[in-house]
C-alpha cells in the first residue's frame, strides 16, 4: 500500500492543475496497443457511398444506405458519447481518448484524438466507425492469410503497439490476439479487406480476401471495452473477485512520475494494457466475452436445429437469423461460396439479404450479401440526434439531409424490430419467464443508464386495476425541473417505484470502491466530488470524501466510469449456457455470480422467472404484464447534466470542464427531454420512453368454473390461462386480428399490432408475394409481382433488355430502345431510309424512299407534272401513255373520245340522254 500511496502522487500532475484545457498528450495509463495515430489512412467514407449507394430501387439492400442509419455510422454524432466525454475528462484528463477511439475512428487514427476533449475532430469525423475501420482490419493473431499469395495478413503495428499476448508480428503457437477496446490492427497495404476473393467481386480499386470479416473474433475489436487507467491505477485492476491477476508495473501508478519522458515504449511495455488481454481488466462492457462465454459462439447455423425448443421459438432473435440465413441457402444456411456460417456477431446483426454490393453493371446479385447496417437495440440516438441537428446543438455532422434522416429513421424500425426479438415472455400457470433469445447477455452493451424490467398491472374481477410494479411515469419531484437550455420547466418520468421490492429491474450498477476513493484523495482529487445525486431533488447525496470514509471492501454506486473499478450489481440473464469459468476468467460473471443457477465449472441458465401470484394482491384474478427497455434513463441524464463543473471546484470534480464541451450535459437535457415524439410511444412530456419488448398475460385459475371462452370478455371464462384474443379459440373470432402479419403483407395493415406493417414485419412476411405488376415500355415491357424482402415491398419485375442500345430499326413499328419512343418518333431516328416508295400513276409515277426527318415519318416520293391528252385525234390518244394522269389512257379517257353528235340520237330518248343531250319526246329530236 506503501508503493501505491507514494507512486500515486505523481498521479496529481495528470488529472489537473485547475484549467481547462485537454490534454495534448495522451497520457501513458490511456495508451493501449494496436496501429497508432497517423500509421494508416482512413478514406472518407464518402468516397465509397459513391460506388455502394444509390443504385437500387429499394435503397435497403445497399451497403451505404444501411451504415447511414446504423448507429455505428453515427457514433461522432451520438449526443450521450459527447455529454459522457465531458464529464471522463473532467474525472481523468486525457481519459478522451478512450472514448473518441471508438467513436470517431476516421479522427482518431487521423490523430485528431488531441486535444482529448475532441476539439481537434473534424467535420469530416462526425460518421464514427467508417467503412475503412473495417475493412482495412487484420486479425491480431495472424492467422488469416491472402488467398493470393497465401502469406499472412497483418496489420500496421509498431513496439510496443503490438495487440497480442506474444508481441510479436509473427504467429507463434497459443498467442492470443487482444479483442477489445478499439484496438484495431489496420493497414494500408491489402486495399480494402472482405470476404469476397479476387474473381469474385468486380471492384474498381484494390482489394484483398479476408477470412477475419467472418470470423466470430471480429466484431470483438470493439465490444469488450475496458478502462486501461483503471487498469493500471486502481488497487484491484478493475476487475472482479476470483478473475485471473492482472500483469501490470511493479509499483501500481510507476508509469506517471513526472520524471519520465510521455509515451516511453519501455515504460508503455510495463503496463496493464500491454500485458494482458483487454477482458482482464477495467471493465466497462464485456459484450464480447458474454458472447465467447456461450457455445453460441461456435455453433454452425444449420445445427440451430439442435437448440432447446425455447431457443427455436419463432419469435427469436436466433430463429430470425437462422431463416435469412437458409432462405437462400438451404439447408445448411453457410455461405453460399462454402464458408461456413455460425452464429457470429455478423448472423445476427449483418443478416444475409439478396442484392448486389456496388452499382458496377456486372455486379453479382448475391444471396448471401451482408447487410451493412449493424442493428442492435439503439432506437433512442436517432430521434436525439434529429433533435439536436434542428437545434444546431449538434456536436458534429450537422445539417442532416433527407437521406440521411430517411436512413436513420429506418434504422430505428430496424432496432426495435430487434428488441421484440431479443427476449421471449411467457407465463406457465402463476409463473411468468423471460428468456434470453441473443447470443449475449439481456441486456448488453454499455451499461450506464440501460435497463429492462417487467412491468406488471393487476386487475380485480371488475377489470378495475388494483396495483401496478414498475410504473413508468412522472416523478413525484417537490419542484418542476428547469430546462438549462431554454429556461422551460419539465416533470421527468422513470419508473416511479423504483424501490419497490417486488419490482424486477435487469441492469448493471458499476461502482467505486473505498479503497480507490481514499487513494484519489491522497493524491489531489476533491473530497466534494460528487458520486451520485438525488433523482428527485438534484442535490448531491454522496460524494467522494464519504466513499472514502466509509469501512474497508465497502464501495458506493456511481456513474463515472472513466473511475468506477468495480460492478456492485449485475443481474442481467446469461446467454445459452454461458460458462462460470470463461466468464470468470473474462470478467464477465452476474453479481452476485450464483444467480441463474452458475456455480464453478458449470453453466448458466438463460432464463429467469418470476412468480406473479406471489407478488398479486389477494383479490387479483388478471394481470398483464410487460418487458420494457429503456435505451438510457433520467437518472443518468440527471448525472451528466449535474455532474459538469466548469470551475475547478465547482461541483467537486478535478478538472473543469473544458469550454468545448461544458454545454453538452444540458443539451443532452435538452434532447432527451424533447425528442420523445420521434419516438413509438412517444408522449409529449414522456422524454424518452421504453420500448415494449414482449407482452403476456397471467390469470388466477384457482376455483375457475370453465366455460366457452368470450373472445371480448376481458376475462378467461375457459380456465386456460390465456384471455380472448391471447386464447387459441378466438382465432377464427371476427373480433381478434391475426396472430402474425401473414398472410395479409399487403393490405396496409398492422394486423398483429407489433408495430410493423406489411413487409416491415420481415419475421413474418419475407417472402411472401401478391399481384400481378408491369414494367418497362417497348420491347423491355414485362410482367412481375409485388414481394416482400428485407422488410421492404419490392417489385421483382425487371424490364427486358432492349435489342438496340439506340433505336435503329425505325421503321417496324417497334419501340426497340425502350425509350417510350417508337421508329421516326425517337431522335435516334432522324435521317434514317426505309423502303423504297412510288406514287403518281402514268407519265407522273415516281419513286422514293420512307424516312425519318423532325421526329416524323416523310415519304420522299413526289408525282411527275401531268400533261394532256386528247383531243380525238391527237396522237396522245394512240400512244398508250396516260399522259395526264388521271388513271385512264388513249380511249378510255374521255378527253380523246370523239365529240357527240346529239342530231345522231334523234329518236333515241335514251341514247340522247346517255350522250348528254335533250330529248323532244313531241318531235323525237335529239338537241345540244
Amino acid at each position: 500500500m506503501k508503493k501505491f500511496i507514494y507512486s500515486a502522487v505523481c498521479l496529481i500532475f495528470i488529472i489537473g492543475t485547475g484549467a481547462a484545457f485537454a490534454a495534448d498528450i495522451v497520457p501513458d495509463v490511456i495508451m493501449m496497443p494496436g496501429s497508432q495515430p497517423g500509421e494508416v489512412t482512413l478514406e472518407d467514407p464518402g468516397r465509397c457511398l459513391n460506388c455502394h449507394k444509390n443504385y437500387e430501387l429499394n435503397p435497403r439492400v445497399e451497403p451505404g444506405f444501411g451504415w447511414m442509419g446504423a448507429a455505428m455510422g453515427n457514433a461522432g454524432r451520438d449526443p450521450i458519447f459527447w455529454a459522457t466525454l465531458a464529464i471522463a475528462e473532467q474525472d481523468f484528463d486525457g481519459a478522451g481518448d478512450l472514448c473518441i477511439r471508438c467513436h470517431s475512428s476516421g479522427g482518431w487514427i487521423g490523430g485528431r484524438s488531441t486535444p482529448t476533449d475532441g476539439s481537434g475532430l473534424r467535420a469530416s469525423d462526425e460518421n464514427g466507425i467508417d467503412c475503412d475501420t473495417c475493412h482495412q482490419m487484420t486479425d491480431p493473431e495472424m492467422t488469416v492469410v491472402d488467398p493470393v499469395t497465401v502469406t499472412p495478413i497483418i496489420g500496421t503495428m509498431t513496439d510496443p503497439f503490438i495487440n497480442n499476448s506474444a508481441d510479436s508480428l509473427v504467429y507463434v503457437p497459443g498467442l492470443e490476439g487482444y479483442y477489445g477496446s478499439g484496438m484495431y490492427a489496420l493497414s494500408n497495404a491489402y486495399g480494402k479487406l472482405g470476404p469476397y476473393n479476387v474473381g469474385d467481386a468486380v471492384a474498381r480499386h484494390q482489394f484483398t480476401g479476408s477470412d477475419f470479416h467472418r470470423d466470430v473474433d471480429f466484431c470483438g475489436t470493439c465490444h469488450d471495452v475496458s478502462n486501461s487507467a483503471v487498469g493500471q491505477l486502481a488497487p484491484n485492476a478493475g476487475a472482479q473477485p476470483g478473475a485471473p491477476a492482472v500483469t501490470r508495473s511493479a509499483e501500481v501508478g510507476y508509469p506517471l512520475n513526472p520524471n519520465l519522458t510521455p509515451n516511453d515504449p519501455a515504460v508503455l511495455d510495463g503496463m496493464a494494457a500491454f500485458n494482458n488481454p483487454p477482458y482482464a481488466y477495467g471493465i466497462v462492457e464485456r459484450t464480447y466475452s458474454e458472447y465467447k462465454s456461450s457455445p453460441l459462439s461456435s455453433l454452425r447455423v444449420k445445427d440451430f436445429v439442435t437448440l432447446p425448443a425455447d431457443l427455436q421459438d419463432t419469435r427469436g432473435s436466433l430463429y430470425a437469423a437462422y431463416e435469412d440465413a437458409t432462405i437462400n441457402n438451404p439447408p445448411d444456411g453457410d455461405y453460399v461460396d462454402g464458408d461456413l456460417r455460425y452464429f457470429s456477431c455478423q448472423t445476427c446483426h449483418m443478416r444475409p439479404i439478396t442484392g448486389r454490393g456496388c452499382d458496377k453493371a456486372n455486379a453479382p446479385n448475391r444471396p448471401d450479401q451482408p447487410m451493412h447496417d449493424q442493428t442492435g437495440g439503439n432506437y433512442w440516438v436517432y430521434p436525439l440526434v434529429y433533435w439536436q441537428d434542428q437545434q444546431g446543438t449538434l456536436r458534429l455532422g450537422g445539417g442532416l439531409s433527407a437521406e440521411q434522416i430517411e436512413a436513420m429513421n429506418d434504422g430505428m424500425l430496424r432496432a426495435g424490430q430487434h428488441l421484440t426479438q431479443a427476449a421471449t415472455l411467457d407465463v406457465d400457470g402463476n409463473i411468468a419467464r423471460i428468456t434470453n433469445m441473443t447470443g449475449h447477455k439481456l441486456i448488453s452493451g454499455y451499461p450506464e443508464g440501460r435497463r429492462m424490467w417487467l412491468n406488471i398491472k393487476f386487475y380485480d374481477s371488475q377489470d378495475n386495476m388494483i396495483e401496478e410494479i414498475g410504473e413508468w411515469g412522472p416523478l413525484p419531484v417537490p419542484n418542476p425541473i428547469t430546462n438549462p437550455v431554454d429556461s422551460t420547466t419539465f416533470v421527468p418520468w422513470s419508473i416511479v417505484d423504483i424501490d419497490n421490492p417486488k419490482l424486477k429491474v435487469y441492469e448493471v450498477h458499476p461502482a467505486m470502491t473505498q479503497k480507490w476513493a481514499a487513494a484519489l484523495i491522497g493524491i489531489g482529487y476533491p473530497s466534494t466530488m460528487p458520486l451520485s445525486f438525488d433523482r428527485l431533488t438534484g442535490d448531491v447525496n454522496y460524494t467522494l470524501g464519504q466513499l472514502a470514509g466509509q469501512a474497508p471492501g465497502t464501495y458506493h454506486e456511481t456513474f463515472h466510469f472513466v473511475l468506477n473499478n468495480h460492478v456492485a450489481f449485475d443481474n442481467r440473464i446469461p446467454p445459452y449456457q454461458m460458462s462460470y469459468d470463461e466468464a470468470q476468467k473474462r470478467n464477465a460473471l452476474p453479481v452476485p455470480a450464483n444467480q441463474y443457477g452458475g456455480s464453478p465449472r458449470g453453466v448458466y441458465q438463460h432464463w429467469d422467472e418470476y412468480d406473479v401470484k406471489a407478488a398479486a394482491p389477494s383479490h387479483a384474478v388478471r394481470a398483464d404484464l410487460t418487458l420494457y427497455y429503456q435505451g438510457t434513463s433520467w437518472e443518468y441524464v440527471q448525472f451528466l447534466n449535474n455532474a459538469v463543473s466548469t470551475t475547478a471546484t465547482g461541483a467537486g470534480a478535478p478538472n473543469p470542464v473544458t469550454p468545448f464541451l461544458e454545454a453538452e450535459g444540458k443539451n443532452y437535457l435538452d434532447a432527451w427531454v424533447n425528442a420523445d415524439h420521434n419516438l413509438p410511444g412517444g408522449v409529449p412530456g414522456t422524454m424518452v420512453p421504453p420500448y415494449i419488448m414482449a407482452t403476456a398475460s397471467w390469470n388466477d385459475t384457482a376455483g375457475c368454473v370453465p366455460s366457452p371462452e368470450v373472445c371480448t370478455g376481458g376475462g378467461d371464462e375457459d380456465c386456460d390461462g390465456l384471455i380472448d384474443c391471447g386464447d387459441p379459440d378466438c382465432d377464427a373470432d371476427p373480433a381478434c386480428p391475426s396472430l402474425i402479419e401473414w398472410p395479409n403483407c399487403f393490405d396496409t395493415i398492422d394486423n398483429d399490432f407489433d408495430g410493423l406493417t406489411d413487409c416491415e414485419d420481415r419475421t413474418d412476411c419475407d417472402g411472401e408475394q401478391d399481384g400481378t405488376t408491369t414494367c418497362g415500355v417497348g420491347v423491355c415491357a414485362t410482367t412481375g409481382f409485388l414481394e416482400c424482402r428485407n422488410g421492404a415491398e419490392t417489385d421483382t419485375c425487371s424490364p427486358l433488355q432492349p435489342q438496340e442500345n439506340n433505336e435503329v430499326s425505325c421503321f417496324d413499328t417497334l419501340d426497340n430502345d425502350c425509350n417510350a419512343l417508337t421508329d421516326c418518333a425517337d431522335a435516334n431516328c432522324d435521317g434514317a431510309i426505309g423502303a423504297p416508295t412510288t406514287c403518281g400513276v402514268g407519265v407522273c409515277e415516281a419513286t422514293g424512299n420512307l424516312t425519318c426527318s423532325n421526329g416524323a415519318e416523310v415519304d420522299t416520293c413526289t408525282p411527275g407534272t401531268p400533261g394532256t391528252e386528247g383531243p380525238d385525234g391527237d396522237p396522245t390518244c394512240t400512244d398508250g401513255l396516260d399522259n395526264d394522269c388521271d388513271g385512264l389512257t388513249d380511249a378510255n379517257d374521255t378527253d380523246c373520245q370523239p365529240a357527240v353528235v346529239c342530231s345522231d340520237f334523234n329518236n333515241d330518248r335514251k341514247g340522247c340522254r346517255n350522250a348528254g343531250c335533250i330529248y323532244n319526246n313531241k318531235t323525237g329530236l335529239c338537241t345540244p
